[in-house]
């Protein structure tokens, strides 16, 4: 029987519809501070909404001249044409911005007949100020001061025109004119200073993204030259043993040779587990890099004759000599894989059975070696593979050159000279003939 959860008394059903959480990330509003100082900072000319914001600056300066023109010094109200050319000089401040010069030439045209008829001369005092510092403050020094001299030389003249105690009161309060302009000349800088600051904060934040785009391809590089030299060596090896088994089922069915058969199918289970080993030691050294750990051990030279080893069991005729002290760890492990590679080119297309001499000796502070080979070479026309680049890519990584070619006397050569930054350590001589 299937039972039902009670009704509430409400007779809305008992359970409750989920809806999934929404996330929204609030961001914090600025304080009145950082308002201001944001405002400060901004050069005025890029400033969203200028136009608008200058209109309304206009308008409230308007508006506080008419109320100083009405009630204040009433011996000098203006008449109805000093009251059109008082309003008429705030009007070019909607456009300060974008013509800071013309708009105080604007205004000085508008206002020195507004003071030559003697209206009310602190009216229009806030005005002449902020057109001043429009000036001051988009402009270069030198012109904010030829500025502030052309517009004293006209206002002191006026004045004399009017009266002779007006010009000199006005030479007194001279003093705010040049303050204006001074501090127009001060935001300047200041603004420069902060854009300065900015600017090298913003480079320094494209050079940390361009060195980690750089490192990011510098550690794609390296991921692709291991697994490319880890399953280029494995799988030819394979082939190779897989050829030699399928060529010896394949020669006389009647007379099996059973051990060479099975020593080349435990051939092939050595490798395989080999590579799997290798495989798995690739990926946790990229776990550990994704979780910010050490790359772990690098392969090195007492791993080359393990190689030899490897290309004999290919059916190569390998000899060795090793003649080499403890090389740096990036050193070494450039080292075996270019030994590494060579050796899987000499195993894949030398021929069968090819002779393959690998030296590996000190010499004047560098680690030289050479793997050479009596073989035919690669086939002309085939498809050319990445195994040389990723050699040459391995010796400039540690600072070497590597060169790469045919013999003139037959087969192919590989040299590589890795120069050694560390202290040597002991010296190790190995040598075989296969």
């Amino acid at each position: 029987m299937n039972r039902r959860a009670p009704l509430p008394a409400g007779g809305a059903p008992a359970y409750r519809k989920m809806n999934p959480v929404q996330e929204t990330t609030t961001v914090p509003r600025p304080r009145p501070g950082e308002r201001i100082m944001a405002v400060i900072n901004r050069d005025p000319r890029t400033a969203p909404h200028g136009t608008r914001n200058d209109a309304i600056l206009a308008a409230v300066l308007a508006v506080l001249a008419v109320c100083v023109g009405a009630f204040t010094d009433e011996a000098r109200r203006p008449d109805a044409l000093g009251w059109t050319l008082l309003l008429a000089a705030h009007v070019p401040l909607v456009w300060r911005r974008r013509r800071p010069l013309l708009v105080l030439a604007a205004g000085l045209v508008l206002l020195v007949p507004y003071h030559a008829m003697d209206n009310n001369h602190l009216a229009p005092t806030p005005v002449t100020y902020i057109a001043l510092y429009t000036v001051a403050v988009t402009g270069r020094p030198l012109r904010t001061i030829l500025t502030g001299v052309t517009v004293l030389t006209i206002a002191v003249t006026v004045m004399l025109t009017v009266s002779t105690h007006q010009a000199i009161e006005l030479l007194r309060i001279s003093g705010w004119v040049i303050a204006m302009l001074f501090f127009g000349v001060d935001v300047r800088y200041y603004r420069q200073y902060v854009a300065a600051i900015v600017e090298r904060a913003e480079r320094a934040e494209r050079t940390r993204e361009e060195e980690a785009r750089r490192r990011v391809a510098e550690e794609r590089l390296r991921i692709a030259r291991d697994l490319h030299d880890l399953l280029a060596h494995t799988i030819t090896l394979i082939g190779v043993q897989t050829s030699v088994a399928a060529h010896v089922l394949a020669a006389d069915p009647e007379r099996l040779d059973r051990e060479t058969v099975v020593k080349s199918l435990d051939d092939i289970a050595d490798t395989c587990r080999t590579a799997r080993g290798e495989l798995r030691t690739t990926l946790e050294v990229l776990r550990a890099s994704e979780l910010g750990q050490s790359r772990g051990p690098l392969p090195g030279l007492d791993g080359v004759p393990d190689l030899v080893e490897t290309a004999r069991l290919g059916g190569a005729r390998v000899e060795q000599t090793l003649r080499a002290g403890q090389a740096p760890p990036a050193v070494g492990a450039a080292a075996y894989r270019i030994v590494q590679e060579a050796l899987t080119n000499a195993v894949r297309h030398a021929g069968p059975e090819p002779a393959v001499r690998v030296e590996l000796y000190e010499d004047q502070g560098a680690l030289r070696l050479s793997v050479t080979d009596d073989g035919t070479g690669p086939t002309p026309g085939g498809t050319p593979g990445f195994g040389l680049v990723g050699m040459r890519e391995r010796a400039r990584s540690v600072g070497g050159t590597l060169d790469a070619g045919p013999r003139a006397e037959g087969g192919f050569e590989v040299t590589a000279v890795l120069p050694l930054t560390a202290a040597q350590q002991g010296t190790v001589t190995l040598e075989g003939t296969g």
